[in-house]
Protein backbone atom coordinates (compact mmCIF):
# COMPACT_ATOMS: atom_id res chain seq x y z
CA UNK A 1 0.00 0.00 0.00
CA UNK A 2 1.36 3.20 -1.17
CA UNK A 3 -0.12 6.67 1.13
CA UNK A 4 -0.10 10.36 -0.55
CA UNK A 5 -0.84 13.70 0.83
CA UNK A 6 -1.89 16.89 -1.71
CA UNK A 7 -1.99 20.03 0.61
CA UNK A 8 -3.49 22.53 -1.02
CA UNK A 9 -2.24 25.32 0.83
CA UNK A 10 -4.98 27.66 1.79
CA UNK A 11 -7.57 26.54 -0.41
CA UNK A 12 -10.55 26.38 2.10
CA UNK A 13 -12.16 29.43 2.14
CA UNK A 14 -15.49 31.08 2.55
CA UNK A 15 -18.98 32.22 0.51
CA UNK A 16 -18.05 34.65 -2.20
CA UNK A 17 -20.65 36.82 -3.69
CA UNK A 18 -19.05 37.07 -6.96
CA UNK A 19 -19.54 33.41 -7.15
CA UNK A 20 -22.99 33.03 -6.57
CA UNK A 21 -22.50 32.62 -2.37
CA UNK A 22 -19.77 29.34 -3.38
CA UNK A 23 -16.26 29.00 -2.03
CA UNK A 24 -13.39 28.57 -4.62
CA UNK A 25 -13.31 25.25 -3.77
CA UNK A 26 -17.20 25.04 -4.40
CA UNK A 27 -17.19 26.73 -7.54
CA UNK A 28 -13.91 25.34 -9.41
CA UNK A 29 -14.41 22.82 -11.48
CA UNK A 30 -12.79 19.82 -9.71
CA UNK A 31 -13.83 16.43 -11.64
CA UNK A 32 -11.03 14.47 -10.14
CA UNK A 33 -11.78 15.17 -6.58
CA UNK A 34 -15.09 15.13 -7.03
CA UNK A 35 -15.22 11.28 -7.98
CA UNK A 36 -12.83 10.10 -5.42
CA UNK A 37 -14.64 11.90 -3.06
CA UNK A 38 -17.67 10.03 -4.67
CA UNK A 39 -15.83 6.76 -3.64
CA UNK A 40 -14.49 7.57 -0.48
CA UNK A 41 -15.09 9.39 2.57
CA UNK A 42 -15.18 13.26 2.89
CA UNK A 43 -15.14 15.34 6.54
CA UNK A 44 -13.65 18.05 8.36
CA UNK A 45 -10.48 18.16 10.41
CA UNK A 46 -9.20 20.89 13.11
CA UNK A 47 -5.25 21.32 11.92
CA UNK A 48 -4.41 24.10 14.20
CA UNK A 49 -4.97 23.65 17.98
CA UNK A 50 -6.84 25.87 19.92
CA UNK A 51 -4.97 29.11 20.81
CA UNK A 52 -2.27 28.92 18.18
CA UNK A 53 -1.80 30.87 15.27
CA UNK A 54 -3.29 29.75 12.14
CA UNK A 55 0.01 29.48 9.70
CA UNK A 56 1.30 26.71 7.69
CA UNK A 57 3.56 26.16 9.64
CA UNK A 58 1.63 25.13 12.69
CA UNK A 59 -0.91 23.27 10.02
CA UNK A 60 1.16 21.41 8.08
CA UNK A 61 3.33 19.90 11.11
CA UNK A 62 0.02 18.81 11.96
CA UNK A 63 -1.31 16.98 8.86
CA UNK A 64 2.55 15.30 9.12
CA UNK A 65 1.39 14.00 12.33
CA UNK A 66 3.24 15.99 14.65
CA UNK A 67 1.24 17.60 17.40
CA UNK A 68 1.97 22.02 17.19
CA UNK A 69 1.92 21.77 20.90
CA UNK A 70 5.02 19.61 21.44
CA UNK A 71 6.97 20.12 18.30
CA UNK A 72 6.72 23.13 16.91
CA UNK A 73 9.41 25.83 18.21
CA UNK A 74 9.03 29.26 15.26
CA UNK A 75 8.36 29.55 11.74
CA UNK A 76 11.86 30.40 10.42
CA UNK A 77 13.83 27.75 12.46
CA UNK A 78 12.09 24.94 10.03
CA UNK A 79 12.87 26.68 7.02
CA UNK A 80 16.48 27.38 8.29
CA UNK A 81 16.99 23.59 7.99
CA UNK A 82 16.00 23.25 4.29
CA UNK A 83 18.11 26.31 3.80
CA UNK A 84 20.89 24.61 5.64
CA UNK A 85 22.16 26.98 7.95
CA UNK A 86 23.45 25.70 11.14
CA UNK A 87 21.95 26.52 13.88
CA UNK A 88 23.25 26.95 17.31
CA UNK A 89 21.02 26.43 20.75
CA UNK A 90 21.41 30.11 21.24
CA UNK A 91 20.28 31.63 17.47
CA UNK A 92 17.04 32.76 16.91
CA UNK A 93 15.64 32.56 13.40
CA UNK A 94 13.83 35.03 11.72
CA UNK A 95 11.70 35.14 8.53
CA UNK A 96 12.76 37.81 6.45
CA UNK A 97 10.25 38.54 4.06
CA UNK A 98 10.85 41.31 0.84
CA UNK A 99 7.81 43.02 0.70
CA UNK A 100 6.46 45.78 -1.20
CA UNK A 101 5.43 49.39 0.86
CA UNK A 102 3.87 52.35 -0.15
CA UNK A 103 6.65 54.87 -1.44
CA UNK A 104 4.50 58.37 -1.43
CA UNK A 105 5.00 59.14 2.41
CA UNK A 106 7.61 61.02 3.80
CA UNK A 107 8.72 58.71 7.25
CA UNK A 108 9.31 55.21 6.96
CA UNK A 109 6.31 54.80 9.98
CA UNK A 110 3.37 56.03 7.78
CA UNK A 111 4.07 53.33 4.59
CA UNK A 112 1.53 50.90 3.96
CA UNK A 113 2.42 47.32 3.11
CA UNK A 114 0.99 46.62 -0.52
CA UNK A 115 2.09 43.21 -1.16
CA UNK A 116 4.28 40.99 1.07
CA UNK A 117 5.18 38.79 -1.76
CA UNK A 118 6.34 41.80 -4.10
CA UNK A 119 4.75 40.41 -7.44
CA UNK A 120 5.88 36.66 -6.24
CA UNK A 121 9.62 38.18 -6.93
CA UNK A 122 12.14 35.59 -8.52
CA UNK A 123 14.49 33.60 -6.18
CA UNK A 124 17.54 35.24 -8.30
CA UNK A 125 16.03 38.88 -8.54
CA UNK A 126 15.84 38.99 -4.53
CA UNK A 127 18.58 37.20 -4.25
CA UNK A 128 20.44 40.03 -5.81
CA UNK A 129 18.56 42.49 -3.49
CA UNK A 130 19.40 40.50 -0.24
CA UNK A 131 23.26 40.61 -1.14
CA UNK A 132 22.59 44.61 -1.25
CA UNK A 133 21.25 44.84 2.41
CA UNK A 134 23.65 42.22 3.19
CA UNK A 135 26.57 44.16 2.80
CA UNK A 136 25.10 47.31 4.35
CA UNK A 137 23.58 45.45 7.71
CA UNK A 138 24.76 42.08 8.40
CA UNK A 139 27.24 41.92 11.61
CA UNK A 140 28.50 39.39 13.90
CA UNK A 141 25.21 39.00 15.39
CA UNK A 142 23.14 39.38 12.19
CA UNK A 143 23.43 37.00 9.39
CA UNK A 144 21.10 37.13 6.47
CA UNK A 145 20.41 33.71 3.84
CA UNK A 146 18.65 33.32 0.88
CA UNK A 147 15.77 31.40 0.36
CA UNK A 148 13.47 31.01 -2.26
CA UNK A 149 11.76 33.65 -3.85
CA UNK A 150 10.41 36.76 -1.07
CA UNK A 151 11.01 34.39 1.87
CA UNK A 152 14.62 34.83 3.18
CA UNK A 153 15.72 34.40 6.65
CA UNK A 154 17.89 36.40 9.25
CA UNK A 155 19.89 34.51 11.96
CA UNK A 156 20.31 36.41 15.04
CA UNK A 157 23.06 35.61 17.49
CA UNK A 158 22.18 34.90 21.62
CA UNK A 159 18.70 36.67 20.21
CA UNK A 160 15.56 36.48 21.87
CA UNK A 161 11.89 35.07 20.89
CA UNK A 162 10.16 38.62 20.27
CA UNK A 163 6.65 38.92 19.06
CA UNK A 164 6.74 39.91 15.28
CA UNK A 165 3.31 40.73 13.14
CA UNK A 166 3.03 38.24 9.50
CA UNK A 167 3.22 40.68 6.71
CA UNK A 168 -0.08 38.97 5.31
CA UNK A 169 -1.92 39.96 7.99
CA UNK A 170 -1.43 43.82 7.87
CA UNK A 171 -1.88 43.68 3.67
CA UNK A 172 -3.76 47.73 3.21
CA UNK A 173 -2.84 48.94 6.67
CA UNK A 174 0.15 51.51 7.94
CA UNK A 175 3.48 49.66 9.61
CA UNK A 176 3.66 52.21 12.15
CA UNK A 177 2.31 50.19 15.24
CA UNK A 178 3.33 46.94 13.59
CA UNK A 179 7.32 47.28 13.16
CA UNK A 180 9.39 45.55 15.93
CA UNK A 181 9.76 46.95 19.63
CA UNK A 182 13.27 46.35 18.99
CA UNK A 183 14.95 49.02 18.23
CA UNK A 184 17.89 46.91 16.14
CA UNK A 185 15.20 44.75 13.82
CA UNK A 186 12.76 48.21 13.80
CA UNK A 187 16.27 50.09 12.35
CA UNK A 188 17.40 47.16 10.17
CA UNK A 189 13.92 47.35 8.58
CA UNK A 190 13.62 51.41 8.11
CA UNK A 191 17.68 51.33 6.61
CA UNK A 192 16.73 48.54 4.19
CA UNK A 193 13.95 50.51 2.23
CA UNK A 194 16.74 53.27 1.96
CA UNK A 195 18.56 50.48 0.50
CA UNK A 196 16.47 48.99 -1.77
CA UNK A 197 13.76 51.59 -3.15
CA UNK A 198 16.12 52.79 -5.83
CA UNK A 199 17.96 49.68 -6.87
CA UNK A 200 18.23 49.08 -10.50
CA UNK A 201 16.07 46.09 -9.89
CA UNK A 202 13.03 47.95 -8.51
CA UNK A 203 13.50 50.35 -10.98
CA UNK A 204 13.42 48.06 -13.89
CA UNK A 205 10.18 46.03 -11.81
CA UNK A 206 8.46 49.27 -11.89
CA UNK A 207 9.04 49.69 -15.69
CA UNK A 208 7.54 46.41 -15.99
CA UNK A 209 4.19 46.93 -13.86
CA UNK A 210 5.49 44.67 -11.21
CA UNK A 211 5.84 45.35 -7.51
CA UNK A 212 9.02 46.86 -6.06
CA UNK A 213 10.87 44.65 -3.23
CA UNK A 214 11.93 47.50 -1.60
CA UNK A 215 11.72 46.64 2.28
CA UNK A 216 12.74 43.65 4.21
CA UNK A 217 10.41 42.65 6.78
CA UNK A 218 11.02 40.57 9.91
CA UNK A 219 8.82 37.83 11.53
CA UNK A 220 8.09 34.26 12.42
CA UNK A 221 10.96 34.18 15.66
CA UNK A 222 11.94 30.58 16.75
CA UNK A 223 14.08 28.50 18.33
CA UNK A 224 16.45 25.83 17.10
CA UNK A 225 13.64 22.75 16.17
CA UNK A 226 13.65 18.82 17.37
CA UNK A 227 11.58 16.75 15.65
CA UNK A 228 11.28 13.08 15.81
CA UNK A 229 12.01 10.76 12.59
CA UNK A 230 8.97 9.84 10.33
CA UNK A 231 10.23 6.86 9.22
CA UNK A 232 11.12 6.11 12.96
CA UNK A 233 7.36 6.96 14.12
CA UNK A 234 5.46 5.59 11.16
CA UNK A 235 7.87 2.66 9.98
CA UNK A 236 7.49 4.47 6.27
CA UNK A 237 9.73 5.51 3.69
CA UNK A 238 8.77 9.06 3.57
CA UNK A 239 9.11 11.39 0.70
CA UNK A 240 8.02 15.82 0.68
CA UNK A 241 7.97 17.56 -2.59
CA UNK A 242 7.65 21.35 -2.52
CA UNK A 243 8.74 24.61 -3.74
CA UNK A 244 8.39 26.10 -0.13
CA UNK A 245 11.37 26.17 2.55
CA UNK A 246 9.07 25.53 4.85
CA UNK A 247 7.52 22.53 4.23
CA UNK A 248 11.60 21.28 2.76
CA UNK A 249 12.31 21.97 6.54
CA UNK A 250 9.74 20.31 8.26
CA UNK A 251 10.77 17.24 6.12
CA UNK A 252 14.44 17.79 6.65
CA UNK A 253 13.51 17.69 10.44
CA UNK A 254 11.77 14.47 10.30
CA UNK A 255 14.12 12.74 8.44
CA UNK A 256 12.21 12.40 4.89
CA UNK A 257 14.01 12.89 1.72
CA UNK A 258 13.42 16.23 -0.41
CA UNK A 259 12.40 15.64 -3.38
CA UNK A 260 13.31 19.57 -5.41
CA UNK A 261 11.35 19.75 -8.71
CA UNK A 262 13.13 22.37 -11.76
CA UNK A 263 10.29 24.81 -12.21
CA UNK A 264 8.86 24.56 -9.31
CA UNK A 265 8.05 27.82 -7.27
CA UNK A 266 5.17 28.59 -5.39
CA UNK A 267 3.30 30.53 -7.48
CA UNK A 268 0.23 29.63 -10.07
CA UNK A 269 2.55 29.04 -12.50
CA UNK A 270 4.56 25.94 -11.08
CA UNK A 271 6.03 22.90 -12.40
CA UNK A 272 2.43 20.85 -11.89
CA UNK A 273 3.57 17.93 -14.29
CA UNK A 274 7.19 17.79 -12.68
CA UNK A 275 5.60 17.71 -9.31
CA UNK A 276 2.91 15.13 -10.25
CA UNK A 277 5.81 12.79 -11.99
CA UNK A 278 8.01 13.13 -8.91
CA UNK A 279 5.49 11.67 -6.70
CA UNK A 280 4.50 9.18 -9.13
CA UNK A 281 8.41 8.35 -9.54
CA UNK A 282 9.23 8.39 -5.69
CA UNK A 283 6.71 5.56 -5.00
CA UNK A 284 6.87 3.62 -7.98
CA UNK A 285 10.66 3.54 -8.88
CA UNK A 286 12.31 4.20 -5.52
CA UNK A 287 10.72 2.45 -3.47
CA UNK A 288 9.00 5.03 -0.93
CA UNK A 289 6.08 4.40 1.00
CA UNK A 290 4.87 7.99 1.60
CA UNK A 291 5.20 11.13 0.10
CA UNK A 292 3.40 14.60 0.99
CA UNK A 293 3.00 16.94 -2.59
CA UNK A 294 2.66 20.23 -1.55
CA UNK A 295 0.59 23.07 -3.43
CA UNK A 296 1.43 26.62 -2.52
CA UNK A 297 -0.34 28.64 -5.12
CA UNK A 298 -3.92 28.59 -3.26
CA UNK A 299 -2.55 30.52 -0.31
CA UNK A 300 -0.85 32.87 -2.61
CA UNK A 301 -3.72 33.50 -4.64
CA UNK A 302 -6.03 34.42 -1.15
CA UNK A 303 -3.00 36.89 0.13
CA UNK A 304 -3.90 38.39 -3.18
CA UNK A 305 -7.50 38.51 -2.56
CA UNK A 306 -7.84 37.06 -6.10
CA UNK A 307 -11.05 35.10 -6.84
CA UNK A 308 -10.15 34.37 -9.81
CA UNK A 309 -6.70 33.14 -9.36
CA UNK A 310 -7.34 31.31 -6.72
CA UNK A 311 -9.91 28.77 -8.46
CA UNK A 312 -7.47 28.69 -11.07
CA UNK A 313 -4.92 27.48 -8.18
CA UNK A 314 -7.52 24.41 -7.43
CA UNK A 315 -8.05 23.50 -10.82
CA UNK A 316 -4.68 23.43 -11.50
CA UNK A 317 -4.54 20.89 -8.18
CA UNK A 318 -7.17 19.06 -9.47
CA UNK A 319 -5.85 18.71 -13.27
CA UNK A 320 -2.44 18.68 -13.09
CA UNK A 321 -1.22 17.07 -9.50
CA UNK A 322 -4.05 14.66 -8.72
CA UNK A 323 -5.53 13.87 -12.02
CA UNK A 324 -1.79 12.81 -13.10
CA UNK A 325 -0.86 11.05 -9.70
CA UNK A 326 -4.17 8.85 -9.72
CA UNK A 327 -3.37 7.51 -13.18
CA UNK A 328 0.79 7.04 -12.61
CA UNK A 329 -0.30 4.89 -9.94
CA UNK A 330 -3.22 3.11 -10.97
CA UNK A 331 -0.82 2.35 -14.72
CA UNK A 332 1.61 0.77 -12.46
CA UNK A 333 -0.97 -1.53 -10.27
CA UNK A 334 0.01 0.04 -7.19
CA UNK A 335 -2.92 0.23 -4.49
CA UNK A 336 -3.04 2.98 -2.16
CA UNK A 337 -4.86 5.58 -0.03
CA UNK A 338 -4.96 9.34 -0.46
CA UNK A 339 -5.86 11.71 1.44
CA UNK A 340 -6.02 15.39 0.17
CA UNK A 341 -6.55 18.91 2.26
CA UNK A 342 -5.98 22.27 2.85
CA UNK A 343 -3.69 23.28 5.83
CA UNK A 344 -5.64 26.40 6.67
CA UNK A 345 -8.21 28.56 5.11
CA UNK A 346 -6.85 31.76 3.87
CA UNK A 347 -10.43 33.45 2.92
CA UNK A 348 -10.21 35.99 -0.32
CA UNK A 349 -12.39 38.79 2.09
CA UNK A 350 -9.51 38.47 4.51
CA UNK A 351 -6.23 37.96 2.58
CA UNK A 352 -4.86 35.81 5.72
CA UNK A 353 -5.36 32.07 7.10
CA UNK A 354 -7.59 31.52 9.68
CA UNK A 355 -7.50 28.49 12.09
CA UNK A 356 -11.68 27.38 11.13
CA UNK A 357 -11.65 23.07 10.50
CA UNK A 358 -10.52 22.69 7.34
CA UNK A 359 -12.56 19.72 4.59
CA UNK A 360 -10.61 16.53 3.88
CA UNK A 361 -10.73 13.68 1.49
CA UNK A 362 -9.83 9.88 1.99
CA UNK A 363 -10.12 7.86 -0.81
CA UNK A 364 -8.73 4.15 -0.45
CA UNK A 365 -8.44 2.04 -4.30
CA UNK A 366 -9.14 -1.13 -2.41
CA UNK A 367 -12.15 0.16 -0.38
CA UNK A 368 -14.27 2.44 -3.12
CA UNK A 369 -17.78 3.27 -2.01
CA UNK A 370 -20.31 4.93 -3.43
CA UNK A 371 -21.68 8.67 -2.58
CA UNK A 372 -23.50 11.32 -4.54
CA UNK A 373 -21.10 14.02 -2.64
CA UNK A 374 -18.33 16.39 -4.16
CA UNK A 375 -15.34 17.66 -2.40
CA UNK A 376 -15.52 21.34 -0.71
CA UNK A 377 -16.59 22.99 2.34
CA UNK A 378 -20.09 22.78 2.67
CA UNK A 379 -20.43 19.18 1.57
CA UNK A 380 -17.85 18.01 4.12
CA UNK A 381 -19.48 19.47 6.85
CA UNK A 382 -22.66 17.81 6.62
CA UNK A 383 -21.11 14.65 6.88
CA UNK A 384 -20.47 13.43 10.72
CA UNK A 385 -16.55 12.41 9.97
CA UNK A 386 -15.25 15.28 12.33
CA UNK A 387 -11.46 14.88 13.47
CA UNK A 388 -10.35 16.94 16.41
CA UNK A 389 -7.00 16.59 16.43
CA UNK A 390 -5.47 17.84 13.22
CA UNK A 391 -2.26 15.37 13.86
CA UNK A 392 -3.97 12.31 14.00
CA UNK A 393 -4.96 12.24 10.59
CA UNK A 394 -2.36 10.79 9.19
CA UNK A 395 -2.57 7.85 11.58
CA UNK A 396 -6.18 7.49 9.91
CA UNK A 397 -4.29 8.01 6.65
CA UNK A 398 -2.01 4.94 7.58
CA UNK A 399 -4.32 2.75 9.77
CA UNK A 400 -5.06 0.55 6.51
Amino acid sequence: MKYIVVLGDGMADRPIESLGNKTPLEYAKTPTMDKLASMGEIGMVHTVPDGMKPGSDTANLSVLGYNPRKYYSGRSPLEALSIGVPMKDTDIALRCNIVTLSEEEDNYEDRTIIDHSSSEISTEDAAVLLEAVRKELETDTYKFYVGTSYRHLLIWDKGEVVDLVQPHDVLGQKIGDKLPENEDLRNMMKKSYDILVNHPINIERKKRGLNPANSCWFWGAGTKPSLSSFSEKTHLKGAMISAVDLLKGIAVGASMKVINVEGANGGLNTNYAGKAQAAVDVLTKDGYDFVYVHLEGPDEMGHQGSVEKKVKAIENLDEKIINPIVAGLEAAGEDFRMVILPDHPTPISLRTHTGDSVPYLLYDSTDKQQHDWKYNEAEAAKTDNYIAEGHTLVDYLLSK
